[in-house]
């Protein structure tokens, strides 16, 4: 009895012994021996898209066209435009020279699909650019017009255009721009032609042609004019700088014919051979660049300044001349009544010449 009283004892004694020293514990000793209870805090994120173009669209998009070229009456081809004035009871547009040219009729649809006919007041083949009028009452809206130099590769771009047809209008394309100062020849009416522009890789198609390039602020920074269309090539788009059309828009606004100078002189390539074996001309294999005249037309600015059959134009006013298409890109940056410094091979040596530009394209 008396050893059973004692385990009972002993067993009451550890009890309190154990509740005791837990509690000691607990107060008195660090909190690093202790067990913590953590709460953690889960928070909703909200993730938006920071490079949206939406406000640089409906800065620009009721001020895009659907331009209608129409022949005897009958709808011949369709592209886009862009109203970037107002005065008055008038409001201009530009779209491209291609759009409009060999029309009888041109006409604009705007965003709210009001259609109304437009007055060409110039056009101009070289540089592609055309400027309409029409009642301002159908204008919903004028572009802000950018700068193509502040662009860098890489920067985003869109469009707003006509793709196809008036049913696809209004179509939005988004990309980055691709490249500058692209030299793209294109095949005109008098011979090749090299153009100055803009690459991206944004979505342009037939139709798109005279609509906006813009950055991603809605301002217009480029006109879509060409598209290359190979097999083996995708998402090349070009945009002539708008720096460059807004220099023949106040003219061409004006009715006035945009004058280019000319040579007076007839070329072909070196690699021709051909062509200037039936010309009775035959070149030093030294010359490896240029382009060969095969024929100098009388009273003509080339005539007075000496140039002859057979000599091969090497540089005018210092660059140097790559094919006949180069040849026009470069004079054509000058105008009448500006004279240009003119290397030429001839009888195995170098010469140079002054060349007065007193002529304009159409007088010779």
């Amino acid at each position: 009895m008396k050893d059973k009283l004692k385990f009972i004892v002993t067993i009451i004694v550890s009890c309190f012994v154990g509740v005791t020293g837990t509690i000691i514990v607990y107060h008195y000793c660090p909190s690093k021996w202790t067990t913590e209870t953590i709460e953690k805090t889960v928070s909703q994120v909200s993730v938006t898209e920071s490079d949206t173009i939406q406000s640089g669209v409906s800065k620009i998009y009721d001020a895009v066209v659907v331009v209608e070229s129409y022949t005897n009456n009958k709808l011949s081809s369709s592209g886009t435009g862009f109203v970037y004035k107002k005065d008055g009871n008038k409001a201009y547009i530009i779209t491209n020279h291609h759009v409009v040219s060999g029309s009888s009729t041109v006409k604009i649809v705007n965003m709210n699909n009001e259609r109304v006919e437009a007055k060409v007041l110039g056009s101009d083949e070289y540089e592609d650019v055309a400027v309409l009028e029409i009642d301002a009452s159908y204008a919903l809206a004028v572009a802000e017009i950018g700068k193509s130099d502040d662009m860098k590769l890489g920067d985003t771009v869109f469009t707003v255009g006509t793709p196809v047809g008036s049913e696809y209008m209004g179509t939005v394309t988004k990309g980055i721009l691709s490249g500058k100062d692209r030299k793209v020849t294109v095949s005109l009416n008098n011979g090749s032609y090299i153009m100055n522009v803009m690459q991206t890789d944004a979505a342009i198609n037939p139709g798109n042609s005279g609509g906006p390039l813009c950055n991603i602020n809605g301002q217009v920074i480029g006109v879509n004019s060409l598209k290359l269309v190979q097999d083996t090539i995708e998402g090349m788009g070009f945009a002539l700088p708008i720096e460059l059309v807004m220099t023949s828009v106040d003219r061409l606004e004006k009715g006035e014919e945009i004058v280019r100078p000319v040579l007076g002189v007839e070329t072909v390539e070196l690699d021709n051979t051909y062509t200037l074996y039936r010309y009775e001309i035959f070149i030093d294999e030294e010359v490896e660049q240029g382009v060969v005249i095969v024929n100098v037309s009388k009273n003509s600015p080339a005539e007075a300044a000496g140039l002859k059959k057979g000599d091969v134009i090497l540089e005018v006013a210092g660059t140097k001349i790559e094919d006949g298409a180069h040849l026009k890109y470069v004079l054509y940056k000058y105008t009448v009544g500006d004279s240009i410094t003119v290397k030429y091979y001839r009888d195995g040596k170098i010469h140079d010449t002054t060349i007065n530009l007193t002529k304009a394209v159409g007088e010779i």
